[in-house]
């Protein structure tokens, strides 16, 4: 249990950084946020590899992804963060 959570923490950190640093701007979030933000970025990459190859279907719709999935879920996370906060945490 102890390394599904430091796990998540690394590849959340991972995908979070990747994430803010192929969004264009500067975002000022913490290293917590960008954490959460590549976990939540798992999920929703879990989600999507899911719907998209119809893998795992007994592990249910929201589970983990991979490290590229995780990527991409943090992206798409971040987009949608960035655009429901109008920028308020981000400089250009």
């Amino acid at each position: 249990m102890l390394g599904l959570i430091i796990s998540l923490i690394i590849i959340g950190l991972i995908a979070g950084a990747v994430a803010r640093l192929v969004i264009p701007g500067k975002q000022h979030i913490s290293i917590p946020m960008t954490i959460l933000l590549g976990i939540i970025g798992s999920f929703v990459g879990g989600f999507l590899g899911f719907l998209i190859f119809q893998h795992d279907p007994m592990d249910g719709f929201f589970q983990p992804a991979g490290i590229i999935g995780s990527i991409i879920g943090a992206i798409i996370v971040l987009f949608i963060y960035l655009k429901v906060t109008g920028r308020r945490g981000a400089t250009r």
